[in-house]
């Protein structure tokens, strides 16, 4: 893919990654293997207090055709089919679930310059059409995210965001919920040798007239090593750590405290993942 503005979902994503990527309170278990011929087999299973989850999911890879297909514990079969680059900068995705009749979609992503559109539709009689487009280059984009109910001939989701990127800054603004929702994100690196970085994301309700603001960290301690600690303003205090320990093999703990009540139980969550 060319270098751009990247698609809609890339808006603010570093600050959402720093905030809320591999914080958890369960407990996952992941297991990656290859077979001879390059098959893919990862299994996984989750404990969510007291309910226990588990999938089994393969990918098999064919020049630029990538097929995935997994399998949950509540038997549903999801097949997901991607043809990377079948023209110039276009990326086509085929996707459903058995056995729920309605869930078969079809994707198109185009990633150009100074442009990034991804546009889908479902397999139904009638379907839900969605569409985001980024206009811009890899200093400053503009962008839209909009649903649309042939059913009931209604916009169920229309968004829209601005992301400015500098050398060691990223700052975007998003309206959400059809302007009901404005955020504000901030990502910036202090030194890209330790990987250390802060982020920091605010959120208003215009209808409910509240506000979130969530201020994050993280730091590698070595290269194998990143810590990262997150607290909001509702007292929530988190904090995690993750080890490299082999390539591609990850051991995450991370652990979450109600400072304003904080004779409750902090939340543990931990996660393996295995791959040779």
């Amino acid at each position: 893919m060319v270098k751009g503005p990247g698609l809609y979902l890339d808006i603010g994503k570093k600050a959402r990654d720093l905030l809320y990527k591999d914080y958890q309170s369960d407990h996952k278990f992941t297991v990656t293997t290859y077979t001879s011929t390059g098959v893919a087999i990862s299994s996984t299973g989750i404990r969510k207090g007291d309910l226990y989850l588990g999938d089994v999911s393969t990918q098999l890879k064919n020049k630029n055709i990538t097929t995935d297909v997994k399998v949950d514990t509540d038997s549903n079969l999801r097949t997901t089919i991607t043809i990377d680059e079948p023209a110039p900068g276009l990326k086509a995705i085929f996707s459903f679930i058995v056995p729920d009749q309605r869930s078969g979609k079809v994707e198109l992503q185009y990633q150009h310059e100074y442009a990034g559109i991804s546009t889908s539709i479902g397999l139904t009689a009638n379907p839900i059409v969605n569409f985001s487009g980024v206009v811009g280059n890899n200093l400053l984009s503009l962008g839209t995210d909009l649903s649309f109910d042939t059913a009931s001939g209604n916009f169920t989701k229309c968004n829209a965001g601005l992301n400015f990127t500098h050398t060691d800054l990223i700052a975007s603004l998003i309206l959400n919920d059809k302007a009901d929702t404005v955020t504000a994100s901030y990502y910036h690196t202090v030194s890209p040798l330790t990987n250390t970085a802060v982020g920091a994301e605010l959120s208003h309700s215009f209808s409910s007239n509240e506000n979130s603001l969530t201020i994050g960290t993280q730091h590698a301690l070595d290269p194998l090593t990143t810590v990262k600690g997150r607290v909001n303003n509702y007292g929530r205090a988190s904090a995690l750590i993750q080890h490299e320990w082999r390539p591609k093999s990850f051991f995450t703990i991370s652990g979450e405290v109600d400072t304003r009540a904080i004779e409750k139980s902090a939340k543990i969550g931990l996660a393996l993942a295995l791959k040779p």
